[in-house]
């Protein structure tokens, strides 16, 4: 039984609850669930105490750098990288070589709506945006078919404390980026979207952690039902 203080516990009533806790704790990034069970009338009920979700975890930030993006031709595939990036956890994506105002404003407004501090650059060369991640102490991960197998390096890569810099590609990448990574990582050896690998890369970086994560700042929240939709703030 944890020690937990009755100051922490706000029911949906307003009632604190009794002495007599059940208390089961999942962790979710962001957020303590707390199950709070023996209370008069108010058994089962969900209280939930908040945490500051933008600080960095002891795995080091992630921020993902795309390669290759096309104008036009690529606009949906890397505006997906982005979304997929930003709910699973990296703190913000770089798109190489490339400015793209139009991209730029939509995952602005995605973050500004949905919540979070995501951030996106567009322009920056790739081999600069690179050397001067590894310059700062930075690690790099690069995603590719050819590399080893995600369940073999991810721990290897998870206990690094450094930020880590995620590389994906749009079209056949430089033969110099699997020199400067220092992981070459493939979520599977078989051809695959970028948008799938990262996806599946971040959530085995994470342990699934950010699978229920929530964001700060929202102005809109999907709230999850068994049939139909149903948004608050909407």
């Amino acid at each position: 039984m944890l020690n937990i203080p009755e100051s922490l516990f706000v029911t949906e009533s307003g009632v604190p609850p009794a002495t007599n806790l059940k208390v089961r704790i999942t962790e979710l990034v962001g957020t303590l669930a707390f199950t709070v069970g023996d209370l008069s009338n108010h058994e089962g009920s969900l209280v939930t105490v908040s945490m500051n979700m933008d600080k960095p975890s002891k795995a080091g930030r992630i921020v993902v750098l795309r390669i290759g993006h096309r104008l036009q031709r690529d606009m949906r595939v890397t505006t997906h990288v982005c979304l997929t990036a930003r709910a699973l956890g990296a703190a913000g994506v770089v798109i190489c070589d490339v400015n793209d105002r139009q991209l730029v404003e939509t995952v602005d407004r995605v973050t500004a709506e949905f919540g979070g501090s995501f951030t996106i650059q567009t322009g920056k060369p790739w081999r600069s945006a690179i050397m001067e991640w590894k310059k700062s102490g930075g690690k790099v991960v690069h995603l590719t078919a050819y590399g080893i197998p995600l369940p073999k390096i991810i721990d290897q890569v998870r206990r690094s404390k450094d930020d880590k810099l995620v590389v994906v590609g749009a079209e056949k990448v430089p033969g110099e980026l699997f020199r400067l990574a220092d992981w070459n990582v493939a979520v599977t050896n078989q051809p695959i979207s970028e948008v799938s690998a990262l996806g599946v890369f971040l959530d085995w970086f994470y342990n699934h952690r950010r699978l229920e994560a929530k964001f700060a700042g929202a102005r809109l929240q999907i709230v999850p039902t068994e049939h139909g939709k149903r948004v608050l703030g909407n």
